[in-house]
């Protein structure tokens, strides 16, 4: 954006933002990328009728995107993939597809409809909207929750990727991955070392689909899934533990119920990693303080700075050794005994 853009012309672009938030929703739902393959282009025409869309009402959705560089418009109603774009495809590394359905969830928006509740209580505007909690809705509602751990998974690979690429594991024999949903962190960690098992631990609920995930991806032999609360118990025997994209899913004293639980079991030369958002202080921009209006207005967690973060590790007797940024919003939180 242009530096003399007057406060008010920014103001007025900012409230419209959602806009994009919407179009790109509504592209991902019809499957507009997955028409458009790579160097492919296609008048709009056509994609209108694969997508059983508008022509012209799909013409203004692409043009608007692609002055945003998600999609081009390589000749006059004519469009193809940017490499924005092409995270919207189904089939893409890095999809982000199955994540933009899942925020246009209609249950979803309509609790950012009344976020101003939150604010105002400090209570999630989604038990207020719906009369049950995220998790109990999501429970109740199978074909939302398909969409959400398909979400969970795009951002799965976003975070795991991003992860193994900057923290070294080979020290570990053992791995236990405390909320470790379908197993695709444990199953990408298992490929990189080939002398590492696992435990992915998850409600059990979840064990069936992670236990097809360690089939499909070549691990089960060095893997098993184990059913239960980790705000209950943790499974022991394990020189490595990880908690990956979940603490913040949760309040102060939940989080510690799970981090001192994890602690019982942690061995004297144990390591935690923990995988989350760390924003700085202040002014400086970072993707978790918008990540923690997400919390605030569908559950009771937080995404902590540094300075919260170590109270909680010291009352469940751990210790933070290291916080290291990563190339994607997460930073892996490095832990020990107390």
């Amino acid at each position: 954006m242009p530096q003399d853009v007057p406060p008010a012309v920014r103001m007025y672009e900012l409230l419209y933002s959602s806009v994009t938030s919407q179009l790109l929703i509504a592209v991902a739902e019809l499957g507009v990328a997955d028409h458009l393959g790579d160097g492919e282009s296609r008048h709009v025409d056509d994609l209108a009728k694969l997508t059983d869309s508008h022509p012209g009402s799909l013409y203004r959705a692409l043009r608007a995107l692609a002055s945003i560089g998600v999609f081009t418009e390589v000749e006059e109603r004519v469009f193809g993939l940017t490499p924005l774009a092409a995270t919207l495809r189904g089939d893409a590394d890095g999809s982000m597809r199955d994540l933009a359905r899942y925020v246009g969830l209609a249950p979803r928006q309509q609790a950012f409809g009344a976020l101003l509740h939150s604010v105002r209580t400090g209570t999630p505007a989604f038990d207020h909207v719906h009369g049950v909690s995220w998790w109990e809705y999501l429970t109740s509602h199978g074909e939302l929750a398909s969409v959400f751990n398909a979400a969970m998974g795009n951002m799965s690979q976003l975070v795991n990727g991003a992860t193994l690429e900057s923290y070294d594991l080979s020290g570990a024999k053992h791995l236990v991955d405390v909320g470790g949903g379908k197993g695709h962190l444990v199953a990408s960690i298992l490929k990189r070392y080939p002398e590492m098992t696992a435990v992915v631990y998850d409600l059990p609920r979840v064990v069936p689909a992670a236990e097809e995930v360690l089939r499909a991806e070549g691990v089960a032999d060095r893997a098993k899934c184990v059913g239960g609360d980790f705000l209950e118990w943790v499974p022991d025997g394990g020189d490595l533990y990880i908690v990956s994209w979940t603490l913040h899913d949760w309040d102060d004293e939940d989080s510690v119920a799970l981090l001192r639980n994890i602690r019982a079991v942690l061995p004297a030369d144990g390591t935690l990693i923990v995988i989350d958002e760390v924003p700085p202080p202040g002014d400086a921009p970072h993707f978790g303080k918008f990540e923690d209006i997400v919390m605030l207005t569908l559950l009771t967690g937080h995404i902590r700075t540094e300075a919260e973060l170590v109270p909680l590790f010291e009352a469940a007797g751990l210790r933070i050794t290291e916080i290291r940024p990563t190339s994607s919003p997460t930073s892996v939180i490095v832990a020990v005994p107390a």
